[in-house]
């Protein structure tokens, strides 16, 4: 699994001799302070800092803090999109590629909560920046044929059953995945159990997997 981009270092002053590293250390800044503050409390001065850059750079790549923040998103999905495809999903047998899925779902949101706390950013502002994103929804569609396709060979073995929407069936993974680590804290507090524990991700993970598996099978 990738670090997260918390724990990236912060490129020295050296690295700013090279436009796109330049470009990629300013992007790495600002996905740590949105994913901290969003986009109304992040501010390009500490962006710029933590870039070990120029703020005027920040300016001169982006355009404006708005359009950083939108950058910033679709660096996200690009990422998480990438991480998706190594999964090789087509080459698994069917209900083996959806527990990959579902696997690297939790794990991935798991170990970056930075990419919760920015989506649920950008869902408080009216998603008007992945809404006006053709990158972002050329990252997803990939996605959803392949997730179609391996719907498809297990209805053909006879493991899943026909007339399952591959998009519904996407929202619910990333529902049962996102809900459990964006409300990790509340819902610990409200039923008296620690939900972080690892022992207690390996049960969910498991409850979830066969909960999806279950209304894959054949009726």
């Amino acid at each position: 699994m990738s670090t997260t981009v918390e724990s990236q270092p912060r490129k020295t002053s050296r690295s700013r001799r090279n436009p796109e590293e330049t470009r990629s250390s300013i992007l790495v800044a600002a996905r740590i302070e949105f994913a901290a503050k969003g986009l109304n409390g992040a501010r390009v001065d500490q962006i710029a800092n933590r870039a070990c850059a120029n703020k005027q750079l920040v300016y001169y790549y982006f355009g404006s803090k708005d359009a950083l923040y939108k950058a910033a998103l679709e660096e996200t999905y690009a990422e998480i999109r990438a991480l998706e495809r190594k999964l090789d999903l087509s080459t698994l047998p069917p209900r083996e590629a959806m527990v990959r899925l579902i696997d690297f779902s939790l794990d991935y949101l798991n170990e970056h909560r930075e990419f919760i706390r920015m989506l649920s950013d950008e869902n408080a502002l009216g998603a008007p920046h992945v809404r006006g994103s053709e990158f972002a929804l050329k990252t997803n569609s990939p996605l959803l044929d392949l997730i179609a396709e391996t719907l498809e060979r297990g209805f053909a073995e006879g493991t899943f059953r026909t007339g399952i929407d591959p998009l519904e069936l996407y929202v619910s993974i990333a529902g049962m995945t996102f809900f459990y680590f964006a409300n990790g804290l509340t819902l610990s507090a409200i039923f008296g159990r620690d939900l972080s524990r690892a022992e207690a991700i390996a049960s969910y993970r498991e409850h979830i997997v066969k909960l999806t598996l279950d209304g894959l099978a054949p009726d």
